[in-house]
């Protein structure tokens, strides 16, 4: 079974290590491959570092993509953090 998300999340605030780190951790929950996109940029949220390296502020809109068997329940969960971003 394969399934396609796409979500595009405002945010609240800066993504600074607290929210990065928690997507890190979520995103390695899902069987998924997905991949974080802001400004031109594609990662993959596999690491607090890479997931930074994006230099996602608030206002700016982040779209989250994931492809494969958990794809709708990954893109709600990391899309959930990222609308907390504090």
């Amino acid at each position: 079974m394969s399934a396609s998300s796409e979500i595009a999340v405002i945010l609240p605030a800066n993504l600074h290590a607290r929210p990065a780190g928690r997507l890190a951790q979520a995103a390695a929950g899902f069987q998924s491959a997905i991949e974080l996109e802001y400004g031109g940029r594609t990662v993959n949220p596999s690491g607090i570092l890479t997931v930074l390296g994006l230099g996602a502020t608030a206002g700016c809109t982040v779209t989250i993509r994931a492809q494969g068997p958990d794809a709708e329940p990954a893109t709600r969960a990391l899309a959930l953090i990222l609308a907390e971003a504090e």
